[in-house]
């Protein structure tokens, strides 16, 4: 399975070098068009290699991505800990109900249940 995983994530780097290879022209990434530049007199722009922009345009696509999902399991999650909390104290009144039944001479949790209730 590792040899499966390793062999992935050459074949993964490689595509990227590929990428990255056939995409070195610089271009210039601007934060504003043009003519809203020239009417502020601002002109917020830089010059990378093609595929600085692609993989950071992917991370950005991912971090968001990621967030969103985040975001949307929050209900998800919130639901788990509430079942997580009363698993447990339903776990300990079952071992104090437990607990009390060992101290009954029956040999049956259920019998001694219901001993003690009566």
């Amino acid at each position: 399975m590792k040899t499966i995983r390793y062999a992935f994530w050459a074949i993964v780097g490689l595509c990227l070098i590929l990428v990255g290879l056939a995409n070195r022209d610089m271009v210039t990434v601007r934060a504003m068009p043009t003519q809203m530049a020239d009417l502020l007199g601002v002109s917020p722009d830089i010059s990378l290699p093609l595929f600085v922009v692609i993989f950071l345009g992917v991370g950005a696509g991912l971090l968001i991505g990621f967030l969103w999902e985040w975001v949307r399991e929050h209900r998800i999650r919130a639901e788990a800990r509430s079942k997580s909390r009363q698993v447990d104290a339903l776990r300990r009144e079952v071992d104090q109900l437990r607990g009390a039944a060992a101290g009954a001479k029956s040999d049956d949790d259920v019998l001694a249940l219901l001993e003690k209730a009566s």
